[in-house]
C-alpha cells in the first residue's frame, strides 16, 4: 500500500466517524458520501468492494455498511499493511483477478460504482470496449510544469511543490474547505479547495502534488482556486495534470475527474488487446499510427502533434470503413446481374438534341457523353449528375431518359418532394415536345419526339387511389416510358418491369437503401442521381463514395452576370420602383416568399416599436409576435395597392398540378408581369424574360437555396438582378445574405454553407445519408480522398478479402456493413 491509499483510507475513517456522529445524515462531506466515493472507490475497492449508493439507503442501512467497512479498514494503514477476509487468516495472498477483456462490462472496471453505472450507460459505456473510444472533446494544456518564482497571474498553469500546510475551513452551515499553502525551492503559493474540505486528510504535508489551474492574486499573494491536483508517482501515470489533459463529455452527476480514472484504469488494463484491423501494406502507405498507438494518444497525448496524429489515424478508419462499405457494395451491385445494355447512337436521340432550341454547353455534352457511354455497357451505371444552378442538368438527364425510352425500356425519376416530382413533369413534357394530354387527368401525357411517340407519367402519393391505380396498371403493363414521381414509386406495389434507368434528385435526400430500392425495380436498372445543389468535393466523396461523378462546370453562353444586392427594409419602395422600371422596358419579374400564409413567430428581448434590445420591468413578458408575410396575403396585396395596374400571377405547393401548370405557363408565355411565389421555384422553371428575383424573407433560407432562387434569373439576354430584403435579419441572417451578394459561384457558397451550419442543416434535416463520425469530420477532404483511394486499391487486389491478412478488416467490415445500414435507410 502506498502512501495516497493510506491517506485514502485514513480519510474514509474521518468521514464515517463524523457521519456517525451527525446520525448517518449524509452530511460528512460535501457534496455526499457518493462524491468521496466516485474519488476514491477505484483505490478503496480490494479493501471496501464495490460501494453501494450511499444517499440512496437508509440511515439503518448506512449504519451497516459503515460498521462492515470499519471492520475492514486495517488498524495501520502503513505501506506493508494487507487487509484480511474476515474470519480467516490467509498465509498467501490471493491471486489478481484476470485482467478485463474489450467486451466485459464496465464493471469489470475499478471505480465504476452502483452510483456512477446509471451515469456511465446514459453516455452509452456499457462495455471496456465503449470506455477505450470514448474520445475526449478537446483537452486541456497543463503541460508547462513551472517553478512557483515563475508564475504569472491570470494564465492556466502547473506546478509540482510540496504541501506546506493545510487546514479545514468552515462557510456557513457544514460547507468545508481546504486551504493549503505549496512550496518548492523557489518560493510557495496559496491554494483554496471550496466545499472539499475531506483534502485535508487526502493532501498531508510532506506531500508532493501537481497543481492545475488559473493563477490568481489575492491580497498580493499568489492563488490557485479549486485547481486539478494530482499526487506524484511518476510522470508518466499522471492524468489531471502536468500535460495534456483529456475532458471528456460527461452527463450531469458524473465528474470529469471519476470518468477520467475510470477510463484511464481501462486503457491500462485493455488497450493492449486491441488487435489493428488495417493491412501492414495500408498503414505503410499512409503514414498512420497504429490503432493502439492512435487509441492512446487520442486520450493521453505526448504533445498536439501526436493528438493530431491520432485523429487522422481514427478519421481515417471510419472515412475508409464507409468507403470500403459503398465501393464494395457498387462492386457486388455490378457484378451479380448484368444491367440492360442500351444503344444511344440513335438518330432520334440526335434529333432530339438538335431540336432543342439551344445549343448543349461543352460541360452538358462532356456530361451527356459520359453518362450516354454507361449507358451502352451491361455493367450498370452509378453516376452523380452536378451542376450550378442553370447549368442545365435536366436537359442532359432527359437525353438519358429518351434513350432508354427509345430502346423500348422505361426511365423512373425520384424526387424528395411531390413539387419537385410535378416540375420535372411538367419540365420533361415541355423538353420532349408535348402533344395533347391523352384524357388521364395530366398524369399521363403523350408527348412525341421525332417520329417516336413517349408517354411520361406522374405518381405521387397524394393523387386519387384511381388515379394511382390507373399509372400502376399502365407501367406494369409497358405503356408508361417515363415515370415521374416520389416515394410512392419505389412502394412493393409498383411494378416497372423493364425499368432499365432510375434518376434520382436532390440525392441528398435519400438514403443508400433507398436508392437500392428503385435499383431493385429492373434487372440492375443503370443510376444516374442529380443535385441540384452544387456539392464540396468532400461531402461528394463521404456520401457518395460508390458514384461515379460528372459535373456541369460551365453555363450556357451569352448570359450576362446576376447582380445580386442586399437592400434594407426603409428601401422597399425603391426595390418596387425598380421592379416597375424593368416591367415598363418588357421584362418580368419573381417575388418568393418563404410560406404560403402569413405565420407568426415569437421574438423575445427585443422592443415592439424599435426591435432593439430592450431592459424589460420586472414581470413583463418580454415576447412579441412578429407576422412573416405569406404567399397568399402578399399577392393580393401587391395586386391590389402596389401593382394594381400590372398583371400578377401566384404560384404555390397547395395548388393542383393544373393551377400550378397554368401559372408557369402564363408567365413563361409573357402573360404575367410578376409570379409570386413560394419556394416551388427553387428549381424547374426557365423563363429568359425575367429579370428581377425578389427574395422578401430572404432571412428565412440558407446560402444553398437563395442561390437556387437567384439562379431562376439571367437565363435571357438581359441583365438581371437578384434582390435580397429582410426585415429583422439576425447576425448570422445577415452573414448569409452578404455572402450572397459577394460570390455567385455555387460551389464556393456550397463550401461555406457547409461550414457554416455543419452537414446536417446543409442538407436540411439530420436525414438518412449522412454517415455518423465521431471523430472525422465530413469537411477532411484529404482524408477522404486517401481512404477512398486505399479502399479501392485493396478491393482490387482481393475484392472478397479472403487473404488471411484481412481477415480482422472483414470481420470489422461486417459489422460497420451492418450498421450504416441502420444508420442510410
Amino acid at each position: 500500500m502506498n502512501d495516497a491509499d493510506a491517506q485514502g483510507i485514513a480519510a474514509l475513517r474521518s468521514i464515517l466517524a463524523l457521519e456517525r456522529k451527525q446520525g448517518f445524515g449524509d452530511r460528512a462531506v460535501v457534496g455526499g458520501m457518493d462524491r468521496f466515493l466516485e474519488q476514491w472507490g477505484s483505490r478503496l475497492a480490494p479493501i471496501i468492494g464495490n460501494p453501494p449508493s450511499y444517499s440512496s439507503l437508509s440511515s439503518e442501512r448506512r449504519e451497516q455498511w459503515a460498521a462492515h467497512v470499519l471492520s475492514r479498514l486495517p488498524a495501520s494503514v502503513g505501506p506493508q499493511t494487507r487487509p484480511q477476509r474476515p474470519g480467516r487468516a490467509s498465509s498467501r495472498p490471493a491471486a489478481p483477478p484476470p485482467p478485463p477483456k474489450l467486451s466485459d462490462p464496465v464493471t469489470r472496471i475499478t471505480g465504476v460504482t452502483n452510483s456512477n453505472l446509471p451515469k456511465l450507460r446514459q453516455l452509452g459505456l456499457n462495455t471496456v470496449r465503449d470506455l477505450l473510444h470514448h474520445f475526449p472533446n478537446r483537452h486541456d494544456d497543463f503541460g508547462d510544469i513551472r517553478r512557483i518564482a515563475d508564475l504569472q497571474f491570470g494564465m492556466e498553469q502547473t506546478i509540482l511543490a510540496e504541501v506546506a500546510e493545510i487546514a479545514p475551513s468552515v462557510i456557513g452551515s457544514k460547507r468545508s474547505s481546504a486551504h493549503a499553502v505549496l512550496t518548492d525551492s523557489t518560493g510557495g503559493v496559496r491554494v483554496t479547495w471550496f466545499n472539499q474540505g475531506y483534502l485535508v486528510n487526502t493532501l498531508r504535508p510532506g506531500t508532493k502534488v501537481f497543481v492545475s489551474g488559473k493563477v490568481s492574486a489575492f491580497r498580493g499573494h499568489l492563488l490557485f482556486e479549486n485547481p486539478e491536483y494530482e499526487i506524484m508517482r511518476g510522470q508518466d501515470d499522471l492524468m489531471h495534470t502536468g500535460r495534456l489533459v483529456p475532458i471528456y463529455p460527461l452527463v450531469d452527476g458524473l465528474y470529469q475527474r471519476t470518468l477520467r480514472g475510470i477510463v484511464k484504469r481501462a486503457l491500462d488494463a485493455a488497450l493492449p488487446q486491441i488487435e489493428d484491423h488495417l493491412p501492414e501494406d495500408v498503414l505503410h502507405r499512409t503514414g498512420m499510427l497504429s490503432l493502439q498507438s492512435a487509441v492512446s494518444q487520442m486520450h493521453y497525448p505526448d504533445s498536439p502533434e501526436s493528438k493530431e496524429a491520432a485523429r487522422s489515424r481514427l478519421a481515417f478508419d471510419e472515412m475508409f470503413m464507409l468507403q470500403m462499405a459503398v465501393l464494395r457494395r457498387k462492386m457486388l451491385w455490378q457484378e451479380e446481374d448484368t444491367g440492360v445494355p442500351l444503344d444511344t447512337d440513335l438518330a432520334e436521340l440526335s434529333a432530339f438534341v438538335e431540336s432543342l432550341p439551344f445549343s448543349l454547353t461543352d460541360a452538358q455534352k462532356r456530361a451527356s457523353d459520359e453518362i450516354l457511354a454507361d449507358l451502352r455497357l451491361a455493367t450498370p451505371m452509378s453516376r452523380l449528375l452536378e451542376g450550378d444552378v442553370g447549368s442545365g442538368k435536366t436537359v442532359v438527364s432527359a437525353i438519358a431518359m429518351l434513350a432508354a425510352a427509345l430502346n423500348g425500356c422505361q426511365a423512373a425519376l425520384l424526387a424528395p418532394t411531390e413539387i419537385l416530382a410535378e416540375q420535372h413533369f411538367l419540365t420533361v413534357t415541355r423538353l420532349l415536345r408535348r402533344s395533347p394530354s391523352d384524357g388521364k387527368g395530366g398524369h399521363i401525357v403523350t408527348v412525341t419526339s421525332g417520329e417516336r411517340t413517349v408517354t411520361v407519367g406522374l405518381l405521387l402519393g397524394s393523387l386519387p387511389k384511381r388515379v394511382k391505380d390507373d399509372v400502376r396498371l399502365m407501367l406494369a403493363a409497358g405503356q408508361v416510358d417515363i415515370i415521374i414521381g416520389t416515394h410512392a414509386v419505389i412502394q412493393e406495389s409498383v411494378d416497372i418491369p423493364k425499368l432499365a434507368l432510375a434518376v434520382v434528385d436532390e440525392q441528398h435526400r435519400f438514403g443508400v437503401m433507398q436508392r437500392a430500392a428503385l435499383r431493385e425495380k429492373g434487372t440492375r436498372p443503370h443510376l444516374l442521381v442529380m443535385s441540384a445543389t452544387p456539392i464540396p468535393r468532400s461531402l461528394a466523396l463521404t456520401l457518395y463514395g460508390e458514384l461515379d461523378r460528372s459535373v456541369i462546370d460551365e453555363m450556357p453562353p451569352g448570359r450576362p452576370p446576376i447582380v445580386t444586392r442586399y437592400e434594407l427594409p426603409e428601401r422597399r419602395h425603391v426595390v418596387y420602383n425598380f421592379i416597375r422600371a424593368q416591367i415598363a422596358d418588357g421584362r418580368q419579374a419573381f417575388i418568393v416568399l418563404p410560406f404560403i400564409e402569413e405565420s407568426e413567430v415569437l421574438v423575445a428581448g427585443t422592443s415592439p416599436d424599435t426591435g432593439a434590445p430592450y431592459r424589460p420591468t420586472p414581470g413583463e413578458d418580454t415576447r412579441r409576435t412578429k407576422f412573416i408575410k405569406g404567399a397568399v396575403n402578399e399577392f393580393e396585396r401587391l395586386s391590389s395597392e402596389v401593382f394594381p395596374d400590372l398583371r400578377l400571377g401566384l404560384l404555390h405547393g397547395r395548388m393542383s398540378l393544373s393551377e400550378k401548370e397554368s401559372a408557369m405557363d402564363a408567365f413563361q408565355r409573357g402573360d404575367l408581369d410578376i409570379l409570386v411565389s413560394t419556394p416551388v421555384v427553387e428549381v424547374g422553371i426557365d423563363v429568359p424574360n425575367a429579370t428581377v428575383m425578389l427574395i422578401d424573407g430572404a432571412d428565412r433560407f440558407g446560402l444553398a437555396q437563395l442561390h437556387q432562387f437567384r439562379g431562376r434569373v439571367g437565363r435571357g439576354k438581359h441583365e438581371s438582378c437578384c434582390i435580397l430584403l429582410a426585415d429583422e435579419p439576425g447576425g448570422s441572417a445577415r452573414e448569409r445574405l452578404k455572402l450572397v451578394e459577394k460570390f455567385r459561384d455555387g460551389f464556393k457558397l456550397a463550401e461555406m454553407d457547409l461550414d457554416l451550419r455543419g452537414p446536417g442543416d446543409y442538407l436540411g434535416t439530420r436525414q438518412s445519408g449522412v454517415p455518423v463520425f465521431k471523430i472525422a469530420k465530413i469537411t477532411d477532404q484529404d482524408i477522404a480522398s486517401t481512404a477512398r483511394a486505399e479502399a479501392a486499391k485493396l478491393l482490387q487486389l482481393d475484392p472478397a478479402l479472403d487473404k488471411p491478412e484481412y481477415k480482422l478488416l472483414s470481420e470489422r467490415l461486417a459489422v460497420y456493413e451492418k450498421t450504416i445500414t441502420g444508420e442510410m435507410s
